[in-house]
């Protein structure tokens, strides 16, 4: 084939070839020319380009996001995605004004905040110390390298500093935390009546047209939900650390190395009795409590109890009930100056007055239990889980970069993960967007169960590890989806109902809510007499913080100053549906306290950090006015995502 190509690739043949090939190879390197990459662009921010790739992977980001912060919580149907599209690139032209004017006014990180913040993030550390090797893996996982995870981290950096700025330049007025003490611990005296909805509940026939009519109006809430099942294969450390066996001899080689973490402290049993000093204690302080330690300690010698001194001296609330018996210690628990004045003592001795940060002590050591040595069987368990868990760590990551690998050179199948590296292939049931149980319930499986990637183009994921705290990865594949759809008519029948009889009581008891009101504010009835169909809770003076329902006590702080002798009211609905009249008959306002000039309360730097946020919006407003912002429509593939 071949050859014939070459032998009719002459003359007018060979140009059209020439200049058909020519064309795109022209287009490409324009576009290289003039830097454009091709990508869709969404915004532009004086001249910095916002890609729709980019977009999309901070709103997937974002949904992870939510799903982690919301756990069981998280209902996707309650976030639209055009809305959370648009919010989203909101945020990050926020982001490149922020990093653009703080680069212009000189801001900059310092590569030792840089190397603190990296060092302190809980999602690199390991036991509570920063683990290179999870630094490093977590980077390979988003497709970054160290130099540009550094410069991400630079940029976003460099853009707080600006909000900080802005934000600690604010303080509050006199005035302003004389208004706020009188309005945050204001109370209000108030009572309510509550008409339940549950009795006006009906069971009148409903129309046939009204059911019909309820579905077409709520037919979102009557959808089935989108579902898919999934091929998955696990890859867990703990899983790994079962099947691996260690001998006999290996066991014994690492007590024998490391013998001396099988020594079991010595230990104490002891008592003491505290007279306490204050941390800033003056010299006559010091000498009273050393004095009454003194005779202490010359009554005990003369054979009083320890425990009955201690039970009615001791200044430790803690011990003082039992005689002062503090247990079984091991060097290293208590204070060391503590510590050192047990371990020096005999058994039934009796210290000298010890002083510790805590005042004057007199310690008696009641027992003592020589350290011992545990022997090879008692550790035997604990050391083949170390050693199993080592070679399972070691396994793991070898297997983990394999399975990255597969998964990735045949996207449209598991098969050849579970054939090479013998790993089991588990299939789920249905599952929504809200998740599974166990591993099908994490927000990084869901939301790659869900992704484009996976769900559209039928790929293999990406190597998962839904928590960083254990080493533990997935790759998931949709075996099958379920499109989201409407539920006919027949099987939601009774549950429209249901809604439309609870929705009719609900009316109800607002309408006999708001005759009674009316009753009362025409004085044609007193305030017991018209409530009489409700239940009448009376509250009295309450703050905001107050246990009651929402609705009830923001309405209570709504309502406007009675005049004396007189009472405001108003209707509400709660949140279970039922109705209820408020009335507020007494404001009593809250304390100032503001000191004298230049005095501080601690609400001031709350209301400091309001005031400089709300500051903060307004420069962020101004910048955006003045920068040169382009919004492209959002797609309609976009607000279907």
């Amino acid at each position: 084939m071949l050859q014939s190509i070459r032998d009719r690739a002459q003359g007018w043949i060979a140009w059209v070839i020439v200049i058909l090939i020519s064309i795109p190879f022209a287009l490409w390197g324009i576009q290289s020319y003039l830097g454009i990459n091709g990508e869709t662009v969404t915004a532009t921010v004086n001249g910095v380009e916002l890609t729709e790739r980019d977009l999309d992977r901070r709103v997937q980001q974002t949904r992870m996001e939510l799903r982690e912060r919301l756990g069981a919580a998280y209902d996707p149907a309650a976030f639209d995605s055009a809305e959370l599209r648009r919010m989203v690139r909101e945020e990050m032209i926020r982001e490149v004004l922020l990093i653009d004017v703080s680069q212009r006014l000189g801001l900059r990180v310092s590569d030792q905040e840089l190397k603190l913040r990296i060092l302190s993030e809980p999602a690199f550390q390991r036991d509570g110390r920063f683990d290179n090797e999870a630094f490093q893996r977590l980077l390979q996982l988003q497709g970054m390298s160290e130099q540009q995870f550094v410069e991400q981290l630079r940029r976003q950096l460099t853009g707080t500093q600006l909000i900080r700025a802005v934000v600690a330049s604010e303080f509050p007025t006199r005035l302003e935390l004389e208004q706020f003490q009188r309005l945050s611990a204001q109370q209000r005296d108030i009572d309510y009546a509550r008409f339940a909805a549950a009795d006006y509940l009906s069971d009148e026939p409903l129309a046939d047209e009204t059911i019909e009519t309820y579905y077409q109006e709520h037919a979102e809430r009557f959808r089935s939900p989108e579902q898919v099942k999934l091929d998955y294969v696990v890859l867990d450390v703990a899983e790994l650390a079962k099947g691996i066996e260690i001998d006999e001899a290996a066991l014994r080689e690492a007590y024998a190395a490391e013998q001396g973490r099988f020594v079991m402290p010595e230990q104490r049993q002891v008592r003491h009795l505290l007279i306490a000093l204050p941390q800033q204690a003056d010299d006559e302080q010091v000498a009273t409590a050393e004095r009454e330690i003194t005779a202490l300690r010359a009554r005990i010698l003369e054979g009083e109890s320890f425990a009955d001194l201690a039970a009615e001296h001791s200044d430790d609330p803690g011990s003082a009930a039992e005689g002062g018996e503090l247990g079984l210690i091991e060097p290293g628990m208590m204070d060391p100056v503590f510590d050192e004045a047990v371990f020096s003592l005999p058994e039934g001795g009796l210290s000298e007055p010890v002083r510790t940060r805590f005042g004057y002590h007199l310690i008696e050591v009641e027992a003592v239990r020589p350290g011992e040595t545990q022997p090879f069987e008692a550790v035997r368990e604990q050391l083949h889980e170390e050693q199993a868990r080592a070679q399972a760590e070691s396994l793991y990551y070898d297997l983990g970069e394999r399975l990255a690998t597969l998964s990735y050179e045949r996207p449209d199948s598991l098969e050849p993960v579970v054939e090479e590296l013998g790993l089991e292939l588990r299939q789920s049931d249905w599952i929504g967007r809200e998740g599974g149980e166990g591993l099908l319930a994490e927000p990084g499986v869901l939301s790659a169960a869900f992704s484009d990637e996976v769900l559209v183009e039928g790929n293999n994921s990406e190597l998962i590890e839904p928590d960083h705290e254990r080493l533990s990865a997935v790759v998931v594949r949709v075996r099958d989806h379920r499109e989201s759809a409407p539920r006919p008519l027949e099987t939601v029948r009774e549950e429209i109902v249901a809604a439309l009889r609870e929705q009719r009581a609900q009316q109800a008891a607002m309408a006999a809510a708001e005759a009674a009101l009316a009753q009362v504010r025409d004085g044609e009835a007193e305030w017991s007499e018209a409530m009489a169909a409700a239940v009448i809770e009376s509250v009295g003076l309450v703050g905001r913080g107050a246990v009651l329902p929402e609705a009830v006590l923001d309405l209570a702080f709504k309502l406007p100053a009675p005049q004396s002798g007189e009472s405001e009211l108003e209707a509400v609905a709660l949140a279970d549906g039922d109705a209820v009249v408020v009335r507020l008959t007494q404001v009593e306002d809250g304390e100032v306290t503001v000191g004298g000039e230049g005095a501080t309360i601690p609400e001031a730097g709350l209301l400091a950090e309001l005031a400089g946020r709300d500051l903060y919006d307004v420069v962020l407003a101004d910048i955006e006015r003045r920068a040169e912002i382009t919004r492209e429509p959002l797609s309609v593939d976009d607000d279907q995502l």
